[in-house]
């Protein structure tokens, strides 16, 4: 009786460890099949998403790469404005400088004229003076 007797026993614990086991994994598969659920409807929504949002990146890129090459395009505009700029106020110094030296030519000139033209009166009434007239004789 002692072989039948433990093998009752064997065949009893076998049976509520399944039991244990079972009671055990029901919920935990129940729990694992909401999850697999959850990925299903998350892994939906990112095919039916992530398309339009990558075309839409795309897109902006494209949008921000012709920025930037017309801004690139506007800053080499500027940068010859300002060169032109530069030489025009290169040309503007130099013809100042130049009016400013003709205009001291100019007034050294007439300064010369002026005294020129005193020293010269002043000298022909001293030779008049001193040459006795056809009258005195």
């Amino acid at each position: 009786m002692t072989p039948i007797f433990w093998l009752g026993i064997s065949f009893l614990l076998v049976a509520s460890s399944l039991s244990v086991l079972l009671w055990v994994a029901v919920p935990a598969v129940q729990e694992l099949a909401r999850t697999a659920r959850s990925a299903q409807r998350l892994l939906d929504m990112l095919s039916r998403e992530l398309p339009p949002t990558l075309e839409a990146m795309r897109l902006t890129g494209l949008e921000v790469s012709e920025l930037t090459d017309e801004m690139s395009e506007s800053i080499r505009s500027a940068g010859s404005v300002v060169k032109q700029l530069d030489a025009g106020l290169q040309g503007v110094r130099e013809q100042a400088t130049n009016a400013q030296r003709t205009t001291r030519s100019l007034t050294a000139g007439v300064k010369a004229a002026w005294r020129s033209l005193h020293a010269a009166q002043p000298s022909t009434n001293n030779r008049s003076s001193s040459v006795p007239d056809s009258k005195d004789r």
